[in-house]
């Protein structure tokens, strides 16, 4: 008498949560980014600030923890830019205009439309390379142009002088970094920055000298400490040091581009015959 088979269980198929979790993640950056944009309205700017800050954080984390679990995905790719158009492009751009260029009315809304604009062609000019063809081995160290993080941040500037002016009780520097020529003039020349050819390093494979390790942590712990005490003085001194970068960037990625060049020139010079 045969035995009766039992009925099989059908095996679950779907997305594993590895695979869910950067996605996850930056849906949670979004929703922060978002929530930024609300704080503005209620004119809670720093509270709003600290919220694209915690979005930038989430922003450097979600890619990096996809590659560690192999997780990566065009989808993923689309909508981590997706995310960042609206945390480093529009929140920005919408909270300096409602704190400092609302008052020109039609005028003061061009520069937060450059801004905006710039931050769309940057992000869409960085998804069309990864379809093409493969850059030169040290050109992977550069992004092309200031990141829409850090665009964000130094697009923030006047609104982090202003908020530290107002904890310093200094009316009289919160009234010249909110003038709406000093922010919109900020707001362009970021937008510049964003669109523009630059190389600027991306410390994603920036190695550290084993001698300098411990100088970087305790630097690390000193940039903490300050940004817990005072956040907004640590995003003006953020600001100018990321703007100092830049040249010795540039003068980095000149140098690096001469040095591939002469290995190229030397390999196609046709050896020398010995019989001659």
């Amino acid at each position: 008498m045969n035995a009766r088979r039992l009925p099989q269980r059908k095996r679950f198929s779907g997305q594993s949560f590895n695979r869910m979790l950067p996605n996850m993640m930056t849906l949670l950056g979004l929703c922060i980014g978002l929530s930024a944009i609300r704080l503005g309205l209620n004119d809670r700017f720093g509270a709003a600030v600290i919220a694209l800050a915690v979005s930038a954080v989430i922003d450097g984390l979600d890619g990096r923890l996809a590659r560690l679990l192999k997780a990566t995905s065009r989808f993923g790719a689309e909508f981590d830019s997706l995310a960042d158009f609206l945390c480093f492009g529009v929140a920005p751009a919408l909270l300096l205009y409602m704190w400092s260029l609302q008052s020109w009315g039609a005028v003061g809304f061009l520069p937060p439309l450059m801004y905006a604009s710039s931050m769309a062609l940057r992000l869409a000019r960085f998804n069309a390379a990864l379809d093409s063809a493969p850059k030169a081995a040290f050109a992977y160290n550069f992004f092309t142009g200031v990141p829409a993080p850090a665009g964000a941040g130094l697009a923030l500037f006047p609104l982090f002088i202003g908020l530290e002016a107002d904890q310093l009780h200094l009316s009289w520097l919160h009234s010249l970094v909110a003038f709406p020529l000093f922010t919109g003039a900020v707001l362009v020349a970021v937008a510049g920055l964003c669109v523009s050819t630059l190389p600027v390093w991306s410390f994603k494979n920036f190695k550290v000298p084993a001698s300098s390790v411990l100088p970087v942590l305790v630097g690390v712990v000193v940039l903490a400490a300050a940004i817990f005490a005072d956040p907004f003085g640590a995003g003006v001194l953020l600001d100018i040091v990321y703007v100092a970068m830049l040249p010795f960037s540039l003068q980095s990625y000149r140098k690096l581009a001469r040095e591939a060049e002469e290995r190229r020139a030397a390999a196609d010079q046709p050896e020398p015959d010995p019989a001659s």
